[in-house]
């Protein structure tokens, strides 16, 4: 089996007993989508959101609502096709009720039932946590992401660049241009 083919079989297998999510790790009454990773197994860059919003509860995509239509045009106009350059998850896979920021300790249950095993299975040279809460998932402690955004920071020996998530450069776009520019030194170092 080639290497592509096993990651994407790999990938498969972590997300099988969840779709339809059916025991979902948050327990959470009410209907959503188990909302899996996304892309190319074989990326060298990864990007890693909160959690999924109502459009990836419905579409099951993560980042296709507006935030993500933001992301996707960023990645565009940096060369960047979404599907066949990056891959794409949110720390959390299932949307959280009300839409609230996911918990430490549900962040914590995802980081270790799912997040860090695709970071296993993808091997990505570069890391891009999108806003605070992706990055706090990861390093398990809280974060000020006006203070770390663009730096070159480690992940169990991977690179780890942080940005804002896009939502954020909705709400202030007079900051887009640092973000922009986060996504590009993420992507440029990810071809190293």
């Amino acid at each position: 089996m080639n290497t592509k083919k096993s990651k994407a079989v790999l990938l498969k297998q972590l997300y099988a007993p969840y779709i339809p999510c059916l025991s979902c790790p948050l327990a959470l009454n009410t209907h959503h989508n188990f909302v899996c990773g996304y892309g190319n197994p074989n990326a060298s860059l990864m990007l890693i959101g909160e959690a999924p919003g109502e459009q990836e509860d419905k579409k099951g995509l993560p980042f296709v609502g507006k935030s993500g239509q933001l992301l996707s045009k960023a990645l565009e106009c940096l060369g960047i096709d979404r599907e066949k350059n990056v891959f794409i998850t949110n720390s959390v896979k299932c949307r959280p009720q009300n839409n609230r920021k996911p918990t430490a300790e549900e962040s914590t249950l995802y980081k270790h039932l799912f997040l860090l095993k695709e970071i296993e299975i993808i091997k990505p040279r570069v890391i891009c946590t999108l806003g605070s809460t992706a990055l706090e998932s990861l390093l398990e402690k809280q974060v000020k992401i006006t203070t770390v955004r663009g730096k070159q920071l480690n992940f169990d020996g991977i690179m780890l660049i942080p940005t804002y998530h896009p939502a954020y450069i909705l709400r202030n776009p007079k900051e887009f241009s640092h973000w922009f520019s986060d996504l590009e030194k993420a992507y440029n170092l990810s071809k190293l």
